[in-house]
């Protein structure tokens, strides 16, 4: 063989360059341990979501009464308030049922409102919504099952004047 003494260190070279690349990759893969996970807190149980559900259901109520009483734009404008309101209590992994009976029947007013001005196609995609909700909703009771046929009635009367 020719590599004599030369040959060697080379080899040697190479060797202890591998082990030092080696070593870097096993250290680059020690480092501090990941953060244990945080508990999820359950936004139901927060004091701002039992005041939010309330302050809804007071909305719909009110605009309920608006709309009866024949002020339709006052109504409308507490319905539009609602609106976020109603999207943060629906963002729990779980909802409430007493916050979805608010969304619901803020829901449902405005479903009415927009048939009231024969916006049918609009007013059938949030009956829609009150179906799903209501057809899901577990354990049913007689209050789920009373929105549900009031949504259904809803979705009814949209049909007939769509021509469906």
């Amino acid at each position: 063989m020719a590599f004599g003494a030369a040959g060697s260190l080379g080899y040697a070279v190479v060797v202890r360059f591998a082990a030092l690349i080696f070593a870097a990759i096993l250290l680059a893969g020690c480092g501090p341990a990941p953060a244990p996970p945080k508990a999820k807190v359950d936004p139901t149980q927060e004091p701002w979501y039992g005041e939010s559900t309330q302050r809804l259901a007071a909305m719909a109520s009110q605009a309920a009464q608006l709309l009866h009483a024949g002020q339709r734009d006052q109504a409308a404008a507490i319905v539009s308030q609602g609106q976020p309101l109603s999207d943060r209590l629906l963002s729990a992994p779980r909802p409430t049922l007493e916050a979805m009976e608010a969304v619901s029947d803020l829901d449902q007013l405005y479903a009415e409102m927009l048939a009231g001005n024969s916006y049918w196609g609009s007013a059938r995609m949030i009956f829609q919504k009150n179906i799903t909700r209501w057809k899901n909703w577990k354990p049913a009771t007689p209050d789920t099952e009373r929105r549900l046929k009031q949504a259904q009635t809803g979705i009814a009367e949209c049909d007939k004047h769509m021509g469906g």
